[in-house]
């Protein structure tokens, strides 16, 4: 049983770093459901220090997700407008069947928002579009990061009680 753990937790390690790019996918969520399968095996301790930290890693992470272009678009000069447009822009991107809807979402969101504030200002609309896109490329990379922590991780328990498996 603890090989098929294993396994299936490596496996969400994985589906969590693509889910770290990948927009459908709560990418730290589900690499953390790896590492709690990992401590879940008779072969490794359970560290509930390690994993409350993750998975409070893995909640900041998510809420900053939404939060970060939003901050972008504040940063380049929008208003609550453009930070709200960016938020929604980047939800309703979710559930939009063209590719990349999720970060178009937000930019357009952004764009569309700070034109609703003042129609005339396309150069503040365009700022503002600019930061929700710096802000989503950040939030993305802290993702990537958080969950290639959380394999480095997974390998480095693993390797420790490896002879523990088998």
């Amino acid at each position: 049983m603890d090989i098929v753990l294993l396994s299936i937790g490596f496996v969400f390690i994985l589906i969590g770093i693509a889910g770290s790019v990948l927009p459908a996918l709560p990418g730290p969520p589900i690499g953390w459901v790896g590492l709690l399968l990992l401590y879940l095996t008779k072969a490794v301790p359970m560290d509930y220090w390690a994993l409350g930290i993750t998975a409070v890693l893995s909640v900041v992470v998510l809420i900053l997700d939404y939060v970060i272009p939003a901050v972008g678009t504040k940063k380049f000069g929008g208003t609550k407008y453009g930070m709200w447009g960016t938020t929604i822009g980047l939800v309703i991107g979710l559930f939009l069947p063209i590719p990349l809807g999720f970060l178009i979402g937000s930019v357009v969101g952004a764009f569309i928002g700070e034109l609703i504030y003042d129609s005339k200002d396309t150069q503040r609309a365009g700022k503002a579009a600019l930061g929700s896109f710096i802000g989503f490329i950040s939030s993305t990379f802290l993702k990537l990061v958080l969950t290639i922590g959380f394999l480095v991780w997974f390998i480095k328990v693993f390797w420790e009680y490896r002879k523990a498996f088998f």
